[in-house]
């Protein structure tokens, strides 16, 4: 246990990747009114919209009007999901009240990308890196590479971690023609492939190559395992998770649209919590934050949390 880290920084996903998939429609007001209260819980992270073809991702037509519409709370960095130009220069115009900060995506199933953003990975990658050119050009930094399906990929199976470790030495080669400093790397668990023994072997396979390198964790919890992927991640020092409260979300092109969402926020504060992490994350007010999400998309979320509580609010009712 000695490589747990001290803290965790959360990066809350929950509006954008969450709303991208419900049949919906959800209103901008009350994207906004779950976004503002996100704001009130600690979290220091929040994804709060995404720039894309509004014909292919509906949910998301009203970036613009969601990104006006909530309050910016000191301290808390905001940012909003793109993968082109287009999408780049309608995040630039919220410059301020956005953290822009520019990312090379790539995925370890070229099955993926096809289905994802109709690319063969050389055509991703020549994207990459105009986009990766672009944002240098506008002063903004490009210092993280994100691999999606990085441990598995419901159109190309089992993905090998070595197959992540030439993903990324595609990801820095594009880094080193256009000059960007990469810092993160991001591997994401987009369709629930993953269960701990992967977990602990792509991360220690890609820090064979990069031993200095931070790494974040993007887990879905298709079949129940993200809880014990994140404790996987926590033994091996990973800081930095994304998450979405309520478990809200998924991939809409990930080819199971009943699957549950990404690992839910107050899980994995609650997790770090019990393992002595400090989340900075006040957790009761987040889960009361969930039940307000799962009282705009009118279903149940998967959180198991929304309906038990946290274990200190059972803990102070039996003190008393």
């Amino acid at each position: 246990m000695s490589d747990l880290p001290s803290s965790v920084s959360i990066h809350e996903e929950g509006p954008r990747e969450g709303f991208q998939i419900e049949p919906g429609p959800i209103s901008t007001e009350d994207k906004v009114k779950l976004i503002d209260a996100l704001s009130d819980t600690g979290l220091k992270h929040i994804q709060a919209c995404s720039f894309v073809n509004p014909r292919l991702v509906p949910g998301w037509a009203d970036a613009e009007a969601v990104v006006e519409g909530f309050t910016a709370r000191e301290g808390v960095h905001y940012s909003g999901l793109y993968f082109n130009g287009n999408g780049l220069d309608r995040a630039r115009a919220f410059d301020g009240k956005l953290t822009l900060s520019g990312s090379i995506s790539l995925t370890a199933s070229e099955g993926f990308t096809k289905k994802n953003l109709n690319r063969t990975h050389a055509e991703n990658l020549a994207a990459m890196k105009r986009q990766a050119e672009k944002h240098l050009e506008a002063g903004i930094k490009v210092n993280r590479i994100g691999v999606m399906a990085a441990f598995g990929c419901n159109y190309q199976g089992d993905i090998a971690p070595e197959t992540v470790v030439r993903t990324l030495e595609d990801g820095m080669r594009v880094a080193e023609e256009t000059g960007a400093e990469i810092t993160l790397f991001s591997l994401a668990d987009t369709m629930g492939w993953a269960a701990p023994h992967r977990i602990e072997q792509v991360i220690g396979t890609v820090r064979e190559r990069w031993p200095e390198m931070t790494i974040s964790l993007h887990l879905h919890d298709t079949r129940g395992l993200a809880v014990a992927n994140a404790h996987a991640g926590l033994k091996m020092g990973v800081s930095q998770f994304d998450s979405t409260v309520g478990g809200l979300g998924g991939c809409p092109f990930a080819g199971q649209p009943k699957a549950a969402g990404n690992i839910a926020t107050e899980e994995l504060v609650l997790l770090c919590q019990e393992m002595g992490i400090d989340t900075g994350v006040d957790l009761d007010n987040l889960i009361e934050v969930g039940r307000m999400a799962e009282e705009i998309v009118g279903h149940q979320l998967p959180s198991e949390l929304l309906h038990a509580g946290s274990l200190d609010a059972f803990r102070r009712g039996v003190s008393h």
